[in-house]
């Protein structure tokens, strides 16, 4: 039962953060953005495997550490952050400037995979309450 809820909340993530994947190139084709597709497929794919990580560990402590599950997610959230920081930010700032397009293009999938944790993290609260 568990092993289930877990494919499907890492499935619903995938998904969604694949739809939005479509569009962000989608809109970045149609404005012409300077952003190769390695660079945005690389930010979703980073993302989603850190919210996925996430869910994982949310998973593995929900009743070890009750309490302390949102303390858990937002280490998941400086995680990605420093992520960010180590693999993103050097080569966004080579040329000494942050675009904008270089900031969505991290910031839209961290924002997609950070909602989809919530809403997750919210389902377990609300089940450990019910279920004990």
């Amino acid at each position: 039962m568990i092993l289930r809820k877990l494919i499907l909340n890492a499935i619903s993530v995938t998904l969604v953060a694949s739809i939005a994947f479509c569009m962000h190139l989608y809109v970045n084709a149609e404005i012409d953005s300077p952003i190769i597709l390695e660079q945005l497929r690389f930010s979703y794919i980073v993302n989603i495997f850190l919210a996925l990580g996430v869910i994982v560990l949310l998973y593995i402590f929900k009743r070890k550490l009750k309490d302390q599950l949102g303390f858990l997610f937002m280490l998941g959230s400086m995680l990605k952050f420093v992520f960010f920081f180590l693999f993103f930010y050097p080569e966004y700032t080579s040329d000494d400037v942050l675009s904008r397009y270089e900031f969505f293009t991290f910031f839209i999938p961290y924002v997609i995979c950070l909602v989809m944790e919530s809403i997750i993290l919210s389902r377990f609260l609300n089940r450990l309450d019910t279920d004990d």
